[in-house]
């Protein structure tokens, strides 16, 4: 009889080892499970976070370019006598209702976003089609509109739209 109890404390010692195995190797399953919900979360986060500057971002390129016109719309002078390669700002005046692009970069900032805009020279070939090099087009400009932006993590972005603009109204 004496032997039957030490057999039984034997197998509850060796179940109690197991048990304590079964309960590491369970909870580290569960940790790691929770850890990669938790990264996961965070990675949908900052990509939400970066769709949402984008189409901010492209939101206000459109914006720019439609100032762009609306400044060409109130005369062509407007934009003839622009610098071409010098950097503007879309400002937009409450007051007056009206759009106005000047060199003052504060204009530019629309929250945590830089928009500019910057005109280049036109030139045709003999052909009067858009080249590199030929007669300047002083009735057509080529306009770059820019949005720039910093996200949370340090690195900069920026989105760009170019088009022609042109003297439709003389």
């Amino acid at each position: 009889m004496k032997t039957t109890p030490k057999k039984f404390n034997q197998r509850q010692s060796r179940e109690s080892g197991f048990n304590l195995v079964e309960i590491i190797v369970a909870a580290s399953i569960l940790m790691v499970s929770l850890l990669s919900v938790v990264v996961i979360a965070g990675q949908s986060i900052t990509i939400s976070h970066r769709s949402l500057n984008t189409y901010i971002a492209s939101t206000l390129l459109e914006e720019g370019a439609e100032a762009v016109r609306t400044v060409r719309d109130n005369a062509w002078t407007n934009i003839s006598s622009l610098t071409a390669g010098t950097t503007y700002y879309p400002k937009f005046t409450t007051g007056t209702n009206v759009w106005s692009l000047t060199t003052t970069s504060s204009d530019g900032t629309v929250g945590v976003f830089t928009r500019t805009v910057v005109f280049s020279a036109v030139t045709r070939d003999g052909s009067s089609n858009i080249a590199s090099s030929g007669t300047p087009d002083s009735g057509t400009k080529l306009v770059t509109v820019t949005v720039s932006w910093t996200e949370a993590n340090g690195g900069s972005i920026s989105k760009t739209l170019s088009f022609y603009i042109t003297d439709m109204f003389s």
